[in-house]
């Protein structure tokens, strides 16, 4: 039995990435999971000028003088996990609009997984400013998309406006942080799970099936 996993993301958020490698390891110990799993675009910064900013600058605003020991802890927590992550790296913190678009054409592809691998990887372990469209172009490029299609696209507004929408009405629905996992359309999870808590959910969900179908 198929169960569809809905994930609202940011790709610039340090939660999801270590929500996504989290639920990744489960999924590693759990072969024949039931997840179909779909991304959805939530951006953490939707008013965030197109072209970025610089990252202390951001921090700044947003965090104040706790900016450092903020993010000292997720690196702390990412390294308790083995996740690799290198936030003095990255020195601007780009609008995610174009990124979002970027992981809905990766879906046309049924690319999605390892479009938001990418990212995670050019963002927080690499430092690169992903949102350029060289650098999205690049990672397409990456994973087996057409570089020249995707920055083609990436020059025009395709599907731009319905990124946003998207967004909007997830945030109508009550979302306001991420990563937000929803379950067969029915159970949110929110925030980054522990990999057991992904297991207990798998092997109940196949516990379940197995019931249903003796």
């Amino acid at each position: 039995m198929a169960v569809k996993l809905d994930i609202l993301s940011d790709p610039i958020c340090p939660w999801c990435y270590i929500g996504k490698t989290q639920l990744d390891r489960a999924l590693a110990e759990r072969p024949e999971h039931p997840f179909v799993i779909e991304w959805h675009p939530f951006q953490l910064n939707p008013d965030m000028p197109r072209e970025g900013m610089d990252r202390r600058d951001y921090l700044r605003g947003k965090f104040g003088d706790k900016a450092d020991a903020a993010y000292g802890r997720i690196s702390d927590h990412a390294k308790s996990l083995g996740i690799e992550a290198d936030f003095d790296k990255i020195t601007r913190t780009p609008n995610t609009l174009d990124a979002h678009r970027l992981i809905h054409w990766a879906g046309i592809e049924q690319r999605q997984g390892p479009m938001v691998d990418a990212l995670f990887q050019a963002n927080f372990v690499e430092g690169r400013d992903i949102g350029q469209h060289d650098v999205l172009a690049d990672l397409a490029d990456g994973i087996g998309m057409d570089a020249a299609v995707v920055l083609k696209l990436l020059q025009s507004d395709a599907d731009t406006q319905m990124i946003r929408d998207r967004d909007a009405h997830s945030r109508e629905m009550g979302v306001n942080a991420v990563p937000t996992f929803i379950v067969a359309q029915r159970h949110a999870v929110p925030g980054a799970q522990d990999k057991d808590v992904w297991l207990r959910v798998i092997d109940e969900i196949t516990a379940g099936s197995e019931e249903a179908d003796a």
